[in-house]
């Protein structure tokens, strides 16, 4: 039973007789878009998906939120810090002689807020398909949203508008995607009706196929998902595709122009993926043709944006770990050239997806190593090991710059202690020059907001009070690492504030001192007993970053 007949089944039990006037398909569907997005939240994967989508939206719309919030909502992912990391090694997004990027806190500082909320969403979007039984498929549609994203982006002036148009191009085939994605039965009814089935010739348009079976168009169901989501008005509207023939006229920046972007971008995409070279040749340059003066653009321009798009997507699609089989419809987008000549072979993408995994965390080489730490064996191969030198290099490179900024370089210093060593949490804190104690200022990590503020250490002795080991430590400026703090003797020499929200089964504390005297502490604690048992080259490479810290603090006064 399709969706309309389910509808009608309901009306007919909770409004009792038939009402005398016709029930058009606009009256019905916002229950239709309801029972929807119903279904869609019964499914294992989507209440994940619309939760990850709504909390970058939410960092992305404040006003008070910052590059901070939005690195820590991605480090909570570890896919997805692993992916967009590499999404942002390509050579696309690389800067001369700025070496790999190793932490998201360097990544956000680099492309930009809009940027890295834009390739979170994207790569957000992707895992949504990946366990799907469609996934091959569903795949192939997401480059071909990818490369409309990157078309709109190409022929946008501004960084603003670019972002904007950006999202409306990769959201523009929302409502299909869903469908294909979270109701299969249904994806599958509609193909049956539109294109038929056993030989049979198909029963009714794919337009009108949607409508019978959902109740309501794809388009209509993108926008409710994106409203559902808390995708801003501007970015909803830009998602309707234009009625009519393209505008003779200019069409001004903003929602308008946005929209029929979108709708040029994803018709170009789907005109690279014709298996006919020379029919998507013929076809691009028709469509640049057509909307050249909607944009303010030559056609040539738009062909140029598209071979650009193309070539920046082939790098992207390895480095996400998206496999491109030679015969495929991603396959044709990713080598399609508008001139006719060679653009990329499938040796030449196999040979990009096998070097797509020495991007984020690979080790910086051992120059590096013996530059950071004169205690760290060359060639430490540790994982580790590894993730601890690229992030080195990141706040060397960042600290050489004339762009430094304090609080940057003390983010990407936690940021790789909490990946590198599997860290529960990590929190800076600094020392108060009216209260001269150190306190929580900011962290990483599990719950690490409402712990930090608890941290209240003494930085000189009390007389007639038994000085506690966090205190001892910034006292002595001496690492300490506590393999076990459930043992007796040093659960009583912990602090009152180191209580059950606070207090886990391993800890490292490593003090930041100047002129003898130590005006901060890095906390980094485990899940387990043990968790922080460190080989000695690693906690020299922790201590490096460590030292890095207090390099930043001279650099910065």
């Amino acid at each position: 039973m399709d969706l309309s007949a389910r509808l009608s089944e309901a009306a007919a039990h909770v409004a009792g007789p038939e009402p005398q006037h016709e029930v058009s398909l606009g009256d019905i569907e916002p229950t239709a878009l309801e029972l929807l997005l119903h279904r869609m939240r019964a499914s294992s994967d989507f209440p994940s998906l619309s939760s990850a989508v709504t909390r970058i939206q939410r960092i992305a719309a404040s006003d008070t939120e910052s590059l901070a919030s939005l690195a820590s909502e991605i480090l909570k992912d570890v896919a997805l810090t692993q992916r967009l990391l590499r999404m942002v090694n390509t050579v696309y997004y690389s800067r001369p002689g700025g070496g790999g990027i190793s932490t998201v806190s360097r990544a956000v500082a680099l492309v930009g807020f809009a940027g890295i909320r834009n390739m979170a969403l994207s790569l957000v979007l992707l895992e949504g398909m990946q366990d799907q039984a469609q996934a091959g498929r569903l795949r192939e549609e997401f480059v071909r949203s990818l490369l409309a994203g990157q078309l709109a982006s190409e022929l946008t002036p501004g960084d603003t508008d670019a972002e904007e148009a950006y999202l409306a191009a990769l959201f523009h085939n929302l409502g299909h995607l869903m469908t294909e994605i979270y109701l299969p039965e249904e994806a599958a009814a509609i193909r049956k009706l539109s294109h038929g089935a056993g030989g049979r010739p198909a029963e009714m348009s794919a337009e009108a196929a949607v409508r019978q079976v959902l109740g309501l168009g794809l388009e209509a169901l993108g926008v409710g998902v994106a409203k559902s989501w808390g995708l801003p008005d501007s970015l909803r509207s830009a998602l309707r595709r234009p009625v009519g023939a393209a505008p003779t006229r200019a069409v001004p920046r903003g929602t308008e122009r946005n929209r029929w972007l979108a709708a040029l971008a994803n018709d170009v995409a789907l005109a690279m993926q014709l298996k006919d070279p020379e029919a998507a040749r013929q076809q691009l340059r028709r469509l640049a043709e057509q909307h050249a003066r909607v944009l303010n653009v030559s056609a040539a321009e738009i062909c140029a944006a598209a071979e650009q798009a193309r070539h920046t997507v082939a790098q992207l699609a390895p480095a996400i770990g998206l496999v491109v089989q030679p015969g495929t419809a991603t396959h044709r987008l990713l080598t399609f050239s508008s001139s006719g000549a060679r653009a990329l072979a499938p040796g030449d993408l196999r040979a990009a997806a096998a070097g797509a995994g020495a991007g984020a965390g690979a080790a910086a080489g051992p120059g590096v190593l013996d530059a950071a730490s004169a205690g760290a064996s060359e060639g430490a191969t540790s994982a580790a090991a590894e993730m601890l030198a690229a992030g080195i290099q990141d706040v060397m490179t960042t600290l050489s710059s004339d762009a430094f900024q304090l609080n940057a370089v003390l983010r990407m210093i936690l940021e790789t202690l909490l990946r590198a060593l599997h860290l529960k949490r990590v929190v800076f804190c600094l020392r108060d020059p009216r209260t001269q104690l150190i306190t929580g200022r900011f962290g990483l990590g599990d719950d690490v907001d409402s712990v930090l503020r608890k941290f209240s250490i003494a930085t000189k002795p009390v007389a007639g009070t038994a000085i506690d080991l966090f205190s001892a430590v910034c006292l002595k400026a001496v690492d300490t690492l506590i393999a076990d703090a459930t043992d007796g003797p040093i659960r009583q020499r912990l602090p009152a504030w180191y209580g059950p929200d606070v207090a886990s089964p391993s800890f490292l504390l490593l003090p930041l001192a100047m002129k003898g005297a130590t005006f901060g502490l890095i906390y980094a604690d485990s899940h387990r007993v043990g968790g922080l048992a460190l080989p000695e080259r690693d906690m020299a490479l922790v201590r490096t970053l460590r030292n890095q810290a207090v390099m930043a603090f001279r650099q910065a006064s």
